[in-house]
């Protein structure tokens, strides 16, 4: 008898109909309004991008300024 091997993946945890993986996939295509991510999920992944725009805004903050092109003094001089 062989072991079922374990997966993260959601399609393999849901029994539709058959059961069977390409099922879910169907009827998930089929019925798009009914598919969402769950409430705990979406907290959790907006308190991620919350902390993460933070972070960003912190590392922003305290970098150093530096001049792109300090020679060039007038835009539009030296273009051909």
């Amino acid at each position: 008898m062989t072991r079922k091997k374990k997966t993260r993946s959601l399609a393999d945890k849901v029994q539709i109909r058959t059961g069977r993986r390409k099922d879910y996939k169907q009827w998930r295509h089929d019925n798009p309004d009914q598919v969402t991510s769950s409430t705990r999920y979406t907290q959790k992944k907006r308190q991620q991008r919350k902390l993460q725009a933070a972070r960003k805004l912190a590392r922003q903050a305290q970098g150093q300024e530096i001049d792109i092109h300090p020679d060039r003094r007038n835009d539009g001089e030296g273009r051909d």
